[in-house]
């Protein structure tokens, strides 16, 4: 990057790395609230701005949530998942760590302070194949909490495995007939350093005006 676009904006974008190991001490709700702020200036599909958040901080809550996120976990590493142990841009050593991470969030998700829940509300009930038509709407917010958390020294990574029981996670959140819930946001002080996250090449992903 050159030094005109070298920006403290460009800093955060690159150094977001996930998160996953994050202290029980607990966040002031006016950083969570900031957090939430900074996620409904994203756009959304007409300006609808449907984006709902619920930041969940009582035990109980979490407890139910963690419990649901935990067999979803032991799910996607079981034998039977179809995970691939590695990727082209993913060595077995750096994915066998990326797991452990999910592994000890897994274990731990009770302890975190908040898990903040983004959702979206439609104007009436919908099936699950059409709420996901409006994950467009949802995930740039998502994005830009994450940012802000990166920014605010919070650690933070987003997962929808403790939202794969549709039905059970609506349940826990007691969620209107109208309103869907997409992705679970653990955040908290992180016990590790934030650094650089590592990505492909743009070479390898970019191509000008079609693709072959």
């Amino acid at each position: 990057m050159s030094d005109e676009t070298d920006t403290e904006l460009f800093e955060v974008m690159y150094n977001c790395r996930a998160m996953r190991r994050l202290k029980p001490d607990p966040v002031p709700e006016a950083l969570l609230t900031r957090l939430i702020e900074a996620g409904n200036q994203a756009p959304s599909g007409s300006n609808r701005q449907g984006a709902r958040w619920i930041v969940v901080q009582d035990s109980e809550q979490k407890s139910k949530l963690a419990a649901l996120n935990k067999k979803a976990v032991d799910a996607y590493v079981g034998p039977q998942s179809g995970r691939p142990s590695e990727l082209p841009h993913q060595s077995t050593e750096k994915r066998q760590r990326m797991l452990q991470a999910v592994l000890w969030q897994a274990e731990h998700l009770a302890e975190i302070p908040a898990l903040i829940i983004a959702c979206h509300q439609f104007d009436t009930p919908v099936s699950a194949g059409e709420a996901a038509r409006a994950a467009g709407s949802v995930w740039p917010g998502i994005q830009n909490l994450l940012l802000a958390a990166r920014a605010l020294g919070l650690g933070a990574a987003p997962t929808t495995l403790g939202l794969v029981d549709r039905d059970a996670a609506k349940e826990v959140l007691q969620l209107p007939p109208d309103m869907e819930a997409f992705c679970l946001i653990p955040v908290g002080y992180p016990m590790g350093n934030f650094g650089p996250v590592t990505r492909q090449p743009v070479a390898e992903t970019l191509r000008w005006d079609r693709w072959t």
